[in-house]
């Protein structure tokens, strides 16, 4: 005969809940906290010094990279390319004579920034506009429209179809709008400034406000990319 196994009694006993989690004292939580913001700004840090390590007050754009080509008639009734100025630091804007207040702010503001610089380097910025407006612009009045806002100041008309593609490159707009005939009408356009340095970079891109508002800053911008 087979011996039957011994039985065991079953445990009755209430079951004991796990153990809470241990409470995180409220210094550590914000220990760690601050830690966690500490890392997130040091990342955002670096990431900026690498993109922007002159600490630019406008839009820094990727190092060495040359600005497209422009060329057309220039102020002075002669053949213009922004290679021609090559070894001084451009203001690059497009713009129209007939602009109603954002072109003569943004030249006078220019001009601030240019009087903001150091004595020794005023000579050395130069600001050019180039017309979207080909149509009604004409060199003698472009020529006294710069001239009138600052001495050093230059412009450039680029006939259609070469003015479209030179500013879809540069990443401009431009829109005729109120057409009333045909030279009655206004002009939509990009009112960003870009920097090009003396070796033909593109550096960097101001807004309109940041221009307008604080030529201070932005000549700080001219002096760094003057280096």
């Amino acid at each position: 005969m087979t011996q039957d196994a011994p039985l065991v009694e079953a445990d009755t006993s209430p079951t004991r809940p796990p153990d809470p989690p241990a409470k995180r004292s409220w210094r550590s939580s914000l220990a760690l906290a601050l830690f966690t913001v500490s890392a997130l700004l040091g990342s955002v840090w670096i990431a900026n010094k690498v993109s922007n390590p002159l600490n630019l007050y406008g839009t820094a754009l990727p190092a060495n990279k040359l600005a497209p080509p422009l060329s057309g008639t220039g102020d002075d009734a002669k053949p213009l390319a922004l290679t021609d100025l090559s070894g001084q630091t451009v203001a690059v804007f497009f713009g129209f004579l007939n602009c109603p207040n954002i072109c003569p702010t943004t030249l006078a503001a220019l001009e601030r920034v240019r009087q903001t610089l150091p004595a020794d380097r005023q000579a050395n910025f130069v600001p050019l506009l180039i017309s979207v407006d080909p149509k009604r612009d004409t060199v003698s009045k472009l020529n006294e429209y710069v001239k009138y806002f600052n001495p050093q100041a230059r412009g450039m008309i680029i006939p259609e179809p070469q003015l479209a593609e030179g500013a879809k490159a540069w990443g401009v707009g431009y829109q005729y709008v109120d057409v009333k005939g045909p030279l009655e009408y206004q002009v939509n356009h990009t009112t960003g400034v870009y920097l090009v340095d003396a070796r033909g970079r593109l550096r960097l891109v101001w807004d309109y406000t940041q221009v307008t508002t604080n030529p201070e800053r932005v000549a700080q911008d001219v002096v760094a990319v003057m280096k």
